[in-house]
């Protein structure tokens, strides 16, 4: 996603003159160098100082710019949260927060580079949108949108790179605010999004090939969450599972445990998420999610 995300920013920065783009120290290695050459005016490096990044979003956004804030998870939104929930937040300025390398996909760099619990943070703030894609065509897609909306500070959480294409067939188009099928049946629902929906996705394939019907939901918006559509989901299957790269508190799998509650939904619900605690091993983004309990073969075991 992350040199997709640079190709999409220089696409619209081509069209239209009030796309910026506000990296912190990361633009030589975030694939931003086309963006930064062709649009000097438009583009500045704020070093290691991300709360000086959003608060110059946030006056660029009130002299009519559309700001794109671009940086490593974990510093975009943890280090500046005041000035992200003050300058932008508070204000309701059109500006898109990028938090690259979401989730423990920073596996080799430790605790310090994993943003385990940045969905919670994110959708605890007033008048801000929460957007996760779950491969380069969603955050393509997203990125267009967030270049046009009038609606408020966005958080966007995108992978690091090599993400597969996983929508190209999908059974609903791309629609923030509304859960998407990728693949529809009845037995067995998926509810996930960012880049741990390929390993949802292997799984679906290993229960289908087992003889059960799975739907595969991408819910990339977080907030507002489509309570409409995830009802419908927990209502026309038997079974519902949540996989979630994120701490078990304030992300998709505490709301659709409140939605399953306060609509006495009466399906199978089971949910794998990280945990809520610091992982202090070293390894693979694949041995980290095992490290936190998020393992194939043993989600397949209990679905099948």
């Amino acid at each position: 996603m992350r040199n997709k995300f640079a190709d999409v920013i220089y696409e619209i920065g081509q069209k239209d003159d009030s796309i910026c783009a506000l990296v912190a120290d990361i633009s030589p290695a975030g694939s931003m160098v086309n963006f930064r050459e062709d649009f000097p005016e438009r583009f500045i490096n704020c070093g290691v100082a991300e709360q000086s990044m959003i608060g110059i979003a946030a006056g660029m956004a009130l002299k009519g710019m559309r700001p794109f804030c671009y940086t490593i998870a974990t510093f975009s939104l943890y280090r500046p949260f005041e000035m992200i929930r003050v300058d932008l937040a508070y204000q309701n300025l059109p500006v898109t927060v990028i938090g690259m390398g979401a989730g423990v996909i920073y596996s080799t760099l430790g605790s310090t580079h994993h943003s385990m619990e940045d969905i919670a943070v994110a959708t605890a703030v007033p008048n801000m949108t929460v957007i996760a894609p779950c491969d380069p065509d969603e955050m393509r897609q997203a990125t267009l949108w967030c270049a046009t909306q009038s609606q408020g500070p966005v958080y966007m959480r995108l992978g690091k790179a090599g993400e597969p294409d996983l929508t190209e067939h999908a059974i609903d188009d791309f629609e923030v605010g509304k859960i998407r099928y990728i693949r529809k049946g009845k037995d067995v629902a998926i509810l996930t999004y960012g880049p741990i929906t390929a390993m949802a996705c292997e799984i679906a394939d290993r229960l289908e090939a087992q003889g059960k019907s799975v739907s595969l939901v991408s819910c990339h918006t977080i907030k507002p969450l489509d309570e409409d559509g995830v009802c419908g989901v927990l209502t026309s299957h038997d079974h519902v599972a949540v996989i979630e790269e994120h701490v078990p508190h304030g992300g998709l799998t505490s709301r659709v445990k409140e939605l399953a509650w306060e609509n006495k939904v009466g399906c199978q619900l089971s949910a794998w998420t990280l945990k809520d605690e610091f992982i202090h091993c070293y390894g693979t983004y694949e041995e980290l999610l095992a490290a936190h309990g998020i393992e194939k073969e043993a989600i397949i075991a209990a679905l099948s």
